[in-house]
């Protein structure tokens, strides 16, 4: 290979990269936005967010159903990814990665309430997306859930599933009511799972369920 070669090859591996980038940025705002104030967001003002111009979102998402299922699948990324407390002094408990965790699985609940107006009559894919979400999640939230009541921390009588499901449903008024608080009252269900942790006792630690 020339010279010339090697030096377009690189040059066409850094466009790339820069594209992933900006695309990475472009759903993090976009994320945001969605959070804030729904999958109808203007457009200008997730290009605001992003610090762009509106004519790179589109470049990157000609369509709002284009980029709404792109932050959908964004946010389960980062949400599927293992979840670590920080360490050291700062070092986090497992409720606190729990907690933490949570936040940002109900940002994600409040932008996917919107995904089927979004997608309008792509009903099966948004099942479809629904399902990837649920198969991914669950596990997730299975550990973060067994590793809070391995420290004690939390009441061991609570499937990962009934959870997802009782936490979407408190998401559900905040595409209605205006002011409506989904976080908190979320962190107040959270609340009452460690104001019910069992007192630890030597040989028997409490074990969440995780089947039926």
């Amino acid at each position: 290979m020339s010279s010339a070669d090697t030096s377009q090859a690189g040059g066409d591996r850094r466009k790339r990269s820069d594209a992933r980038r900006n695309a990475q940025t472009l759903l993090d705002a976009a994320a945001a936005v969605f959070a804030r104030a729904g999958v109808d967001a203007p457009v200008r003002d997730i290009a605001a967010e992003a610090g762009v111009g509106m004519g790179t979102v589109y470049r990157h998402f000609p369509t709002r159903p284009d980029l709404v299922v792109a932050v959908f699948r964004h946010q389960v990324d980062a949400l599927a990814a293992t979840p670590t407390g920080a360490s050291g002094e700062d070092a986090e408990t497992p409720y606190d990665v729990l907690r933490s965790w949570v936040a940002r699985f109900t940002d994600f609940l409040v932008t996917k309430h919107g995904l089927a107006e979004a997608l309008h009559s792509d009903q099966a894919g948004f099942e479809s997306l629904h399902a990837e979400f649920v198969d991914r999640l669950v596990p997730v939230l299975g550990q973060l859930l067994q590793a809070s009541v391995d420290a004690g921390q939390i009441r061991a009588d609570v499937r990962p599933l009934d959870l997802m499901i009782a936490i979407g449903n408190l998401c559900i008024g905040a595409g209605t009511f205006p002011g409506y608080r989904a976080r908190h009252m979320v962190d107040v269900l959270l609340a009452g799972l460690a104001h019910g942790a069992p007192a630890s006792t030597d040989g028997d630690e409490p074990r969440a369920r995780t089947g039926s």
